[in-house]
């Protein structure tokens, strides 16, 4: 007979489960949504299912009229990487059910097809690394390089002289403009790939928002708040999910999550009374963002005066529009109502956030040199 404790143990996991089975269903309804009438009347929801898997991340079975993702995949990887493998194997189902194989091969001419009307990545499958792993490991791609040393930039930003610090974050932001300068000169296909920052949630404050226009307006990604299934409160929410080429979205990951941490630690220490509510850390969370942005602006201001042109400035790169197009068919504003705010929490976060420096801890592992990124201090 099992130990309380042990009998515990496998109710959690068994819930767990139960909830990601039913989040998947949801995505699944997701996913479906913006296929034409024609197609919705051939497509039935299958049977969804965990299994235990090495040697692949998920399978479509017509016979049995199942869609099963690998256990490991839902339970150590990111809701994103789940998605796009999920959406993968709707893809199959959509080609074998709706469009009719025939006697193509399983990723032939219907799947692509499929693929392209789901938006789904048709090489997740497989042994193909999973979505979080690919953003965290970059691409082996020319750009790699650029980025690396931006990242060993950051790494210096952590000095404890000022002018140090601040002269390595610059260079960071130069060597990003580099890489997208470069991009666009080259009129080169870029692979895009779109991941989810910041944690999935039923309603976000003033700050998240204010948090995604930083991010586009100064990291060279795309910013949208898509519907995704919240798993700790069993329901749909909506998250922020970024687009642009992977080593813009593994930068842009690390900037959100530091800005976030920035925000936090130094709310801890400005209201350390518990003097203030909530709603008064939304104040200074937007209060530090916007001191950020300033801080940049100026920065683009004083190197545009020295005819640098590694400049800080947002750079539109045609490709990502129309990635972006393509990626997210009906894009709606979301209109936030007029609310009240103490000023001087406000302004003291503006200070704070003019003089934050984002820096970083790299490790390099191995003769591939991964660098793996820190968790800010």
């Amino acid at each position: 007979m099992l130990n309380s404790q042990r009998q515990k143990e496998i109710t959690l996991q068994e819930e767990l489960e139960r909830r990601i089975l039913y989040g998947l269903s949801c995505e699944w309804d997701l996913a479906v949504q913006e296929l034409d009438s024609a197609y919705l009347e051939k497509l039935r929801k299958p049977l969804i299912r965990l299994h235990d898997m090495k040697s692949k991340w998920g399978y479509w079975s017509g016979e049995k009229r199942e869609i099963c993702l690998s256990r490991n995949l839902v339970l150590d990887h990111s809701w994103a990487s789940v998605r796009e493998v999920l959406l993968h194997e709707i893809a199959h189902q959509f080609a074998g059910e709706v469009l009719g194989l025939g006697n193509e091969p399983a990723h032939g001419p219907s799947f692509e097809r499929a693929c392209y009307l789901l938006r789904a990545n048709p090489r997740a499958s497989g042994n193909f690394r999973a979505l979080d792993q690919r953003i965290l490991y970059g691409s082996a791609s020319p750009g790699d390089k650029i980025l690396l040393r931006v990242k060993k930039l950051m790494a210096l930003a952590q000095s404890k002289n000022q002018h140090e610090a601040e002269a390595a974050m610059t260079k960071a932001h130069a060597f990003i403009k580099k890489y997208n300068v470069a991009n666009l000169a080259s009129d080169e296909n870029r692979d895009f790939v779109s991941f989810f920052v910041g944690k999935p949630a039923l309603r976000h404050f003033r700050e998240d928002y204010a948090l995604s226009n930083l991010l586009q307006d100064f990291y060279f990604v795309f910013g949208i708040w898509v519907p995704v299934y919240v798993l700790d409160k069993g329901k749909m929410g909506r998250v922020l999910e970024i687009s642009g080429t992977i080593q813009n979205v593994n930068i842009a990951s690390y900037v959100h999550d530091y800005v976030q941490h920035y925000i936090n630690s130094h709310w801890d220490r400005y209201n350390k009374d518990q003097t203030f509510s909530r709603y008064r850390k939304t104040d200074f969370a937007v209060g530090v963002i916007e001191g950020f942005c300033a801080k940049l602006k100026s920065q683009n201001r004083d190197q545009t005066k020295k005819k640098d042109k590694m400049a800080v400035v947002r750079i539109e790169d045609p490709k990502l529009k129309d990635h972006v197009v393509y990626k997210y068919p009906r894009i709606s504003q979301i209109r936030g109502r007029a609310i009240n705010m103490n000023r001087n929490v406000l302004n003291d976060g503006i200070g704070i956030g003019k003089k934050m420096i984002i820096s970083k801890g790299i490790e390099e592992k191995g003769k591939d040199q991964k660098v793996l990124i820190d968790n800010p201090k």
